[in-house]
């Protein structure tokens, strides 16, 4: 407390508290003539109003906190409103008063976002300035520019005709509402990631949202030539999602422009995995996360540090969309002088025979697929470029990872030796055990069914080709059972021998992490690489000078188990439910759905609504993988601290 000529001034020792000035002589009228209160009921009256103003702004802080929460979850809720009102706007046939409705509701959104995003600035400053990388920068400005036709009425002469068209068009409101909406709900997903769920669980449910949310899109009116069921739009759905192939309508004839779209969409996200592709858009578009759900990110695409998250993330999907391009450019060289069709409708074969071949899909809009007969009598290089498609999805996204990191070291030593240095503590091993693996067994696998499917069919099913027909068609035969499920010629007409190969290669796959189905080859050289050590009477299982880990032959030996187990299950239940098909076309069907490869006999359009959904199921297992939704389910169990006396069990 000072005293001056004028004023009684009080001053906080705590920063951020008022300073209160009292005239003296108020002060000394108080004192003495009004209340006769002494200077310690002064101190108490500065002490209240000092806890009051305490008290306010806490209460402040706490209001604006609950108002930040509400805006974001009004944010999350308007965002899906927006998915939803955009598949009505545009897979609808709409009168002029249900597109003025769904404008109006496109509007609430807008000012939903708008608010949430202007109380973001105002009151979270800093968290949103480091929070925010440049993308979503950009895809927020769009959203506020958004409101200027709303402030600013529209010019009868602008000065930028397209500009003005641009800004005042509802197409730019509702993408842009689109793209902040998808921002927002991928942001959303990989902070629920964050929270600890588990992680095999929230794999299955995503799985299942995109099934489901897919089989409704595939329904709509503006999607379908003719009107389809729901068991079809689901299994087709499932199909797609889980990158498996299998049909029971037409794709060509049935679906619309707007539906290979959406269903393109589906076999690109099934085959980059939910939690990748939903992932890229969180970490790219939206800055930081949770130190938990980069690391359960990093678990799912097997990078070697947080730090190389985004770089990964970023090289998987260009390196996918390069892949894709190059494929579809090379799709369309080999089929514009073949398809009597139109120059627009090549350019949709080849990009969505491009991505349902990199994904595994197997997925044609074609007539008759890829056994198409302009097709079969054509110089036969699509087969070969599809081929090539198929395996590049095949290898896995941990090997090309590897491919980078290879890459990225000799280029380091060669500018190295370009400038002189001598390099200190070069990687020995560039290449893991995982990608030798991988590339050695693919290569053997791929040369074996070529040549072995060359023998049994050269008097069969190729009997009609000339030597080098034949050879591009054993290529293409031997590459797609193993996930793709693109078939040219019947496999209802292979040689029993021809079959159980194929079923064989079905099992099989491709490799771990990637776009392929099957038990995976990795699974096949783990277990091979112990059997091979317990003939040997080895302790360890060990391969290219290194050991492989008892987790690794744990894992291997169980998936083969589940495999059978899980064959012989879908295998029954089929059999007993269309008893009047054949049964070789019901094994056959049960294995494609269940290891996600997609080719048939030609009984799929024939099941029942029960079979349907039978493989359906089969085929989400197939692809999320049924040890990792068991121990999902299951949850972890340490183990007991008491340690088991040792005994043996009796082996052959």
């Amino acid at each position: 407390m000072q005293l001056s000529a004028n004023w009684l001034t009080f001053t906080s020792t705590n920063r951020g508290h008022p300073t209160i000035n009292i005239r003296p002589d108020d002060t000394l009228l108080c004192i003495m003539d009004k209340d006769k209160r002494t200077l310690s009921d002064i101190k108490y009256m500065v002490h209240k109003f000092k806890m009051e103003w305490r008290s306010g702004v806490a209460h402040g802080v706490v209001a604006i906190r609950m108002i930040g929460m509400m805006l974001n979850g009004l944010t999350v809720a308007a965002s899906a409103c927006c998915i939803l009102c955009l598949v009505a706007y545009l897979g609808y046939d709409r009168s002029p008063d249900e597109i003025q409705f769904l404008l109006r509701c496109f509007r609430i959104i807008q000012g939903i976002l708008v608010a949430s995003l202007l109380f973001d600035f105002a009151f979270n400053f800093k968290n949103t300035i480091k929070s925010t990388r440049l993308i979503k920068w950009i895809v927020s400005v769009a959203l506020l520019v958004t409101i200027l036709p709303i402030i600013y009425p529209r010019p009868e002469h602008p000065w930028i005709v397209w500009l003005d068209s641009l800004l005042y068009s509802n197409k730019f409101t509702v993408g842009v509402l689109t793209a902040y909406s998808t921002v927002t709900l991928s942001y959303g997903l990989l902070k629920l990631m964050g929270r600890r769920t588990n992680p095999s669980l929230l794999l299955a449910s995503s799985f299942l949202i995109f099934i489901v949310a897919g089989s409704f899109l595939l329904m709509m009116p503006k999607c379908t030539y003719t009107p389809i069921s729901y068991i079809d739009s689901l299994f087709v759905s499932t199909s797609a999602v889980c990158i498996t192939g299998l049909t029971t309508i037409d794709i060509a004839s049935t679906f619309t422009p707007l539906g290979l779209l959406i269903l393109a969409l589906l076999i690109q996200i099934g085959g980059l995995g939910v939690m990748t592709f939903t992932s890229f858009f969180a970490l790219f578009f939206s800055g930081n996360t949770s130190v938990y759900s980069q690391l359960l990110v990093k678990d799912m695409i097997y990078t070697k540090s947080i730090n190389a998250l985004l770089p990964t993330l970023l090289y998987i999907f260009f390196f996918t969309i390069a892949i894709e391009t190059a494929g579809a450019v090379c799709i369309w060289l080999s089929i514009h002088d073949v398809l009597q069709i139109e120059l627009k409708d090549q350019i949709v074969f080849s990009a969505f025979h491009s991505v349902s071949a990199f994904c595994n899909a197997g997925f044609s809009n074609i007539n008759g697929g890829m056994s198409n007969a302009a097709l079969m009598n054509s110089n036969q290089w699509i087969y070969i470029t599809i081929s090539i498609i198929v395996m590049a999805g095949s290898i896995g996204f941990p090997v090309l990872v590897n491919f980078r990191d290879a890459f990225v070291e000799y280029f380091r030593r060669i500018l190295a030796r370009l400038r002189g240095f001598r390099l200190v503590g070069n990687k020995v091993h560039l290449y893991n055990v995982n990608t030798k693996l991988s590339l050695y067994a693919t290569l053997c696998i791929f040369a074996i069914s070529a040549v072995m499917f060359w023998i049994f069919e050269r008097n069969n099913t190729l009997s009609g080709f000339n030597m080098r027909d034949q050879i591009f068609q054993s290529i293409f035969n031997a590459t797609t059972p193993r996930s793709s499920g693109f078939v040219s010629v019947n496999p209802a007409s292979f040689l029993n021998v021809t079959l159980i190969f194929t079923l064989f290669l079905m099992w099989i796959g491709g490799s771990s992490q990637s776009t392929a189905g099957g038990i995976k080859v990795n699974t096949l050289c783990a277990s091979l690489i112990n059997l091979r050590s317990i003939i040997l009477g080895q302790k360890d299982a060990t391969s290219f000078n290194r050991t492989i880990s008892q987790g690794s032959i744990r894992r291997a030996g169980a998936v083969v188990i589940l495999s059978i187990v899980s064959y012989l299950f879908y295998s029954l239940c089929l059999l007993a439910l269309e008893p009047v098909l054949p049964a070789k076309s019901l094994l056959f069907e049960s294995c494609s759905a269940l290891f996600t490869v997609g080719s048939s006999l030609g009984i799929t359009p024939e099941l029942s609504t029960g079979s349907k959904l039978l493989l359906s199921t089969a085929m989400f297992l197939g692809r999320v993988g049924i040890i990792s939704l068991l121990t999902g389910i299951a949850g972890n169990h340490n183990d007991k601290p008491a340690k088991y006396p040792t005994d043996n069990i009796i082996i052959n």
